[in-house]
Parts: structure tokens; sequence; C-alpha cells
């Protein structure tokens, strides 16, 4: 038996781990770290690139520590990164800005004026992105308007993945297809830096990194590194994927007949699309597994921060007393529709100026009112995504669900069912995204000749009630309504 070694950089916590050649987690390998990556109250969400660098290689030694005599065995690491973070370095590599994320919205602006000055519809089919805070397009037009002498001293642009393998390897390696395709910046088809977009921004094409496919590895350490991890010397590092493409393929969602349902912190809607580069309709967007996957879906700001703050604000009870207290009540009995926007939204709408909005409140309503009308709210985002990859799935799928937040209450797992309409299986795989990864490290190394080899585990499926579903519907209408009237159509 050999071994990969898989290291999950997300946005709330950095993780390393061994995976063997069926892609199980090695017990006792799995070690993790807090991210430094934070957000504030003026919109940022960003990190110390360096300490990133830092906390990341503590994980490598610590998983190397845990392989112990299985460390020579070692054939590849793999790597997933959160899509898309952007960070200005020196000549030398080093970093000269914070390593901005996705989830930075001061942008706002620039976003609009893109808007303005571009054909929308044409820029969205090339990249399958929308213009948003949440890609690179707004993000360098804002650097150069706020920050004119910091942008002007950058000379390379990096990402997470990227930042990590220059660390490692002493010279500029390539971005992967997959996490170039999250920065609303690549030409999907011809998989090339989009020329149209490079013209009107701040930025050349010298400037970004080059692009390959994940599969393109790196060897050979620096001296210092190969010092550090003699085993990992002369080892394939592959390039970073997505975390949301390695989590599609962690729970086994690699093909039509499947699509991935995420709730986190934040949520997501995936499926993959073997072979394929689909129309994009407006709401979701179109990323990349490898060069020849591509990944359709929605991605949501909310989800578990959305329980997570009622509950902060709202002084609400311990889960457990939660959960049996929200069993007790009727569907949608509370008068209420809520716009769940406590951190903006992204799809279906892509409005980063969107907030969180309650209507029908009245001197009757309870706290747990309030979170059972959100926690329904969110699932309505959902269901509206689901509408819009329908026709993209096989006429017999599965929902497959994962995410903390689901997978710490019962009651919302079966409410998403109800509002789907449709059986919702929970994945009983560890470290979803993890094991996504490591899949992809085998493929990359000719073991795995798919992604499905190994058969998923799944529990028992959450089975929707007609009856509530038929209420939810309703109550979608009714969300879209005030949508319209207080976001916008």
């Amino acid at each position: 038996m050999s071994f990969v070694v898989v290291l999950d950089v997300g946005s709330s916590s950095v993780k390393g781990a061994l995976y063997d050649e069926r892609a199980r987690l090695v017990a006792g390998t799995l070690v993790r770290e807090a991210s430094p990556i934070h957000p504030r109250p003026d919109g940022a969400t960003e990190g110390d690139a360096a300490e990133l660098g830092r906390r990341v290689d503590r994980l490598v030694d610590r998983v190397m520590a845990a392989a112990g005599k299985r460390a020579a065995k070692v054939r590849a690491v793999g790597l997933d990164v959160l899509a898309i973070t952007l960070c200005g370095v020196d000549d030398g590599g080093r970093p000269l800005t914070p390593l901005y994320t996705y989830a930075d919205d001061r942008a706002q602006a620039d976003v609009a004026a893109l808007r303005r000055e571009l054909d929308v519809p044409t820029v969205y089919q090339r990249t399958g992105c929308p213009l948003h805070t949440a890609y690179l397009p707004a993000r360098f037009r804002w650097l150069r308007r706020t920050q004119p002498r910091l942008f002007g001293s950058v000379r390379r642009w990096l990402d997470a993945g990227t930042l990590l393998h220059r660390r490692w390897f002493g010279r500029d390696v390539p971005m992967s297809y997959s996490v170039a395709s999250w920065s609303g910046l690549l030409d999907r088809r011809p998989l090339r830096w989009d020329q149209g977009l490079l013209a009107t921004l701040p930025v050349d094409e010298g400037t970004l990194p080059r692009l390959a496919d994940y599969t393109d590895a790196a060897r050979g350490l620096s001296r210092t590194f190969a010092r550090r991890w003699p085993a990992l010397a002369d080892v394939p590092f592959f390039l970073g994927v997505g975390d949301g493409a390695a989590a599609n393929v962690g729970s086994g969602c690699v093909d039509p007949r499947r699509l991935a349902l995420t709730v986190g912190t934040t949520g997501a809607l995936r499926i993959v699309l073997p072979g394929t580069d689909p129309d994009v309709a407006p709401g979701l967007w179109a990323y990349r597994v490898g060069k020849r996957e591509t990944l359709l879906g929605g991605a949501f700001s909310e989800g578990g921060s959305v329980f997570a703050w009622e509950r902060e604000t709202l002084r609400l009870p311990p889960p457990s007393r939660i959960e049996a207290e929200l069993r007790k009540l009727p569907p949608d009995g509370h008068g209420l529709t809520v716009l769940p926007f406590v951190a903006g939204e992204r799809s279906p709408g892509f409005a980063p100026h969107a907030r969180a909005c309650i209507a029908g409140l009245s001197s009757a309503t309870t706290p747990l009112q309030i979170l059972q009308a959100s926690l329904e709210a969110v699932c309505y985002r959902f269901a509206l995504v689901t509408r819009l990859l329908g026709s993209h799935l096989a006429a017999r799928h599965e929902v497959v669900a994962s995410g903390g937040a689901l997978a710490q209450s019962p009651y919302w797992r079966q409410l998403m069912a109800d509002v789907l309409g449709e059986p919702v299986l929970i994945s009983r795989e560890q470290e979803l995204t993890s094991r996504g990864t490591a899949i992809l490290a085998w493929r990359g190394l000719g073991v795995w000749k798919s992604l499905d080899e190994i058969a998923l585990k799944l529990a028992r499926a959450c089975v929707p009630d007609p009856r509530r579903s038929e209420v939810y519907g309703a109550a979608i209408e009714r969300q879209q309504r005030l949508y319209d009237r207080v976001i916008g159509g």
C-alpha cells in the first residue's frame, strides 16, 4: 500500500492528512490549524500570506511525523485551496499585499462600473462567472483605485496555491485550470486568461501565473524543504484545485446522476459534467475540476452562518433544545418572509449589496419562529438553484448532502428534503474535500482511471413530505416577490 499527503487549505482551517490508495483517511494522521484568514467589519476578508505558509509548513511536519515508516511510501502531495484568493508579490516572490479572498466585498463600486462598461452576458458566457466582488476583475480595479502605490509595486499576482508552491520550490509554478476558473478571468473554452477582460483591467498577462491542468505537478523541493521533508523531496506536488471541486469528487458527485449539496458556514449546489462546456444560465457559474470536467452550480453566502448569527443575536438555547422545539412548529406557520443575506448574496442573484430582511414581524413573533423562517429561507435559495440545474441532471438522480451545519441538525436535513421535494442522502465519508483531493491525486498518478472507482458510503435518505413541499413551494414564490421589491429583479 502506498499513500498520498493531502493538504486542504480552507477559509476557517487548514488541514493535512495521509490517504491510502482507496482514498481512505489513515487513522491518526489528520491534523489541523486555524486559518489566518478573518473577516472585518469594513467588508474585508483577508489574511497574512506568510503566516498561511508557515501554518501549512507545520501541517506537513505533523503529517509526516504521524506517517512514521509510511512516509517512505508517499507517492505524491495533493492540494486544494479556497478559491479564489489573490496576493501581490515582489520579484522574489515575497508577499506585498494581504491574501485577499472571495468573501471580501469592498469592490462593489468597481463591479457596478464594470457592468456599465462591458457586454455583461458575453463576458458571463466566456468566463462562466458573473461580475461580482468574489472575482478578480473588480478586485484588481478596486486595488488600483484605493491603493495605487501598493498596486504599482506588485510584480506578480498569485493565489494561495501558487504562493505555497513558490515557497516550497523556489520558482514559479502554474495555476491550475481548476483554480483559475474561480477567478472570473479565465476564458473557459480555450482555457487561457481572458484577453477581452485584460484589455479593460490594470494588469497584463505577464503578471499572472501560467496555466496548466492540475496534473502538471511540480517536483524537486528547494534545498531548505528537501532537508525538512526528505521523503517528499522528489515526489510530485500536484497543482492546487478548487476546494469546491474537490468536495464534489469526495462526495461521489462526479456526473449528472448526483447533485452535491453542501451546507457548512456557507453553502453550495454543484454537479460535474464530464467532457462538456455548457452555456451558463443566469444565476449559476461554471468552474473546472480538471481540464476535462465542468463544475456547474451555485454558491451561497448563507448557510450555517445564518444559524450561528441568529443563535447569538437572539440568545437562543443550545442546539439540542432548539432541534426539539423546531420539530413542533408547523411549516411556514410564522407569517414571516426572510431574505437571509447576512453576508450579502451570491447565487442566484449575485447582488453584493444585498442585505438581510425580515418581513411580517409582529409582537407575537418569537425568536424560535425567526430562526425557523430563516432556515426555511436558506433552503428556498437552494431550491431556486436546483431548478436552474434541472436540465443538466439525469432523469434519475440523487441529492447527496454534506457539511457541518446539516450534519448537526436532523431538522435542517429534513427541511431541505421537504423544500427541494427530493430525497436527500447524507454522506458518511469523513473530510469529503480532502478525500476528493486524494482521489484527484491518485488519478493524476494513474492509479485511479476514473473519479468514482470506490463506492460511496451513504446514509439513509430524508424523504420529503409532499404536504410540506406544497406549503414551501408557495413560500418560495412569496420570498421571490419580496426579493424583487427589496433587492431588485
